[in-house]
């Protein structure tokens, strides 16, 4: 193991299958009526069944919110809960399309989520919206229809020269609070940057008001600079946010920051508003986040860079509450790269896991980190002819209450309406009973 000035920890990526492990394909889409290409997260449901989104497909080709419910033969059957794009006026779905993050659920079962696309306001150089926040209730009566809302359609709030000023594109996934209220990120709009441009995206919060719903920026990104790109606060969130357990607020931008390399930020509660600090800029070693922070329970940041490393493929990182910073490279010449989510911390294994976009056969990976810096390749996509296996992960990973494994490709499968690239996968590594926990 070689140390550097800044505890940085070079890793090789395995191509091989983990022992103990086992790979199994829960569903195919067709990218038909049950969807296609999913890119997001899934979340659980108290009892167990699956939820996601796919960005296309469905009833009216705009994407759906799915349900994949586990079966006594050991199946899962899928259930599309809405289809995007049925509410249309010319070339708008007033409804949302293009589901690009994935859903939050709330104890009385109701479903939040973003679309990227859609909803009934003028979207400036963009007729095909720019994005919603909507809900989906169960049904009252069991085998009934789930009812769908729109709480919110970005660019309601246009600005001198059309400039969105609530945001517009929302790309993250939501998080909602013991209140009710909701929070994520916009990947543009925004009171930041010069009049000429649109903004440099925003964190949102949403709160149930009477019998609608209020909204509020909390954080304009480009508010720092007065150049196009020079963003210091950060620019372009595609990640949502995670709190702590004093309420502050963390994320990650693409773009700004001091290199222009994407930033860590904090937003921190005050008596007037938010405060932001960037707490880590981009640069050579770690460029260019997409995907969330997760927090342990030190209060260590975890996140992924989708540039950076020893091969410029992207990096794994730690930021701890005193400013350190570790770096764990992934190696592109031998294993995964282009990690474009998070990762999931699991405290029983002493681990943490994620997904590349690309990498091991070419087509990306499931991947493990164990102290004090090893990493396995859990599973390399499109092993199997065709790639009916899945292919490009970008979302990440959930666990159920045994260790077991869940996520979705965008790409692979079975499914023959997107032509020979598949229509994407959802997946689960099952760990077998005897895989050893971690020290």
């Amino acid at each position: 193991m070689k140390k550097m000035a800044l505890c940085i920890v070079e890793l090789i990526l395995s191509c091989t299958f983990a022992a103990g492990q086992q790979y199994k394909v829960l569903w195919s889409f067709t990218g038909g009526l049950d969807g296609g290409y999913p890119a997001a997260n899934l979340i659980f449901d108290p009892v167990g069944n699956l939820y996601g989104t796919t960005q296309y497909g469905g009833t009216a080709g705009g994407g759906t919110v799915f349900e994949l419910s586990p079966q006594p033969d050991g199946g899962w059957t899928e259930s599309v809960l809405y289809s995007f794009c049925s509410d249309q006026e010319g070339n708008i779905c007033l409804d949302g399309s293009l589901p690009s993050a994935g859903l939050v659920l709330d104890p009385a079962g109701n479903i939040y989520g973003t679309t990227f696309n859609g909803g009934n306001t003028s979207c400036p150089g963009d007729i095909q919206g720019c994005g919603t926040v909507f809900e989906l209730s169960p049904p009252t009566v069991p085998g009934g229809f789930w009812t769908k809302f729109v709480l919110y359609n970005f660019c309601s709030d246009l600005g001198a020269g059309n400039r969105c000023l609530d945001g517009s594109y929302p790309l993250s996934q939501l998080v909602v609070d013991a209140d009710g209220n909701l929070y994520g990120t916009t990947l543009d709009g925004g009171s930041g940057r010069p009049t000429e441009y649109d903004g440099g995206g925003t964190v949102f919060e949403l709160s149930p008001e009477g019998n609608g719903w209020m909204k509020s920026v909390l954080y304009n990104f480009c508010s720092v600079g007065q150049r196009p790109h020079a963003c210091q606060d950060g620019s372009g969130p595609e990640a949502g946010i995670t709190f702590d357990k004093s309420g502050k607020i963390y994320g990650t931008t693409e773009y700004g920051g001091q290199l222009d390399a994407g930033t860590v930020y904090r937003l921190s509660p005050k008596a007037n508003g938010w405060t932001e600090t960037v707490l880590g800029n981009g640069g050579s070693n770690r460029g260019y986040p997409v995907g969330a922070v997760s927090i342990d329970p030190r209060g260590s940041l975890y996140g992924t860079a989708s540039r950076g490393g020893s091969s410029g493929g992207g990096a794994v990182f730690r930021l701890t509450e005193d400013g350190g910073a570790a770096v764990l490279f992934f190696d592109s010449s031998n294993g995964g790269y282009l990690p474009a989510a998070g990762v999931l911390l699991d405290p029983s294994h002493r681990a943490l896991y994620g997904t590349t976009e690309e990498g091991g056969t070419g087509w990306g990976n499931v991947y493990e980190i164990v102290p004090p810096a090893q990493m396995t390749s859990l599973y390399s996509f499109c092993s199997q002819s065709n790639c009916t296996d899945g292919a490009s992960p970008v979302a990440g990973l959930i666990e159920d209450s045994v260790g077991n494994l869940y996520g979705t490709a965008k790409l692979g499968g079975t499914g023959t309406r997107c032509g020979s690239g598949g229509c994407g996968v959802v997946f689960e590594i099952v760990r077998s009973p005897t895989s050893p926990r971690r020290p």
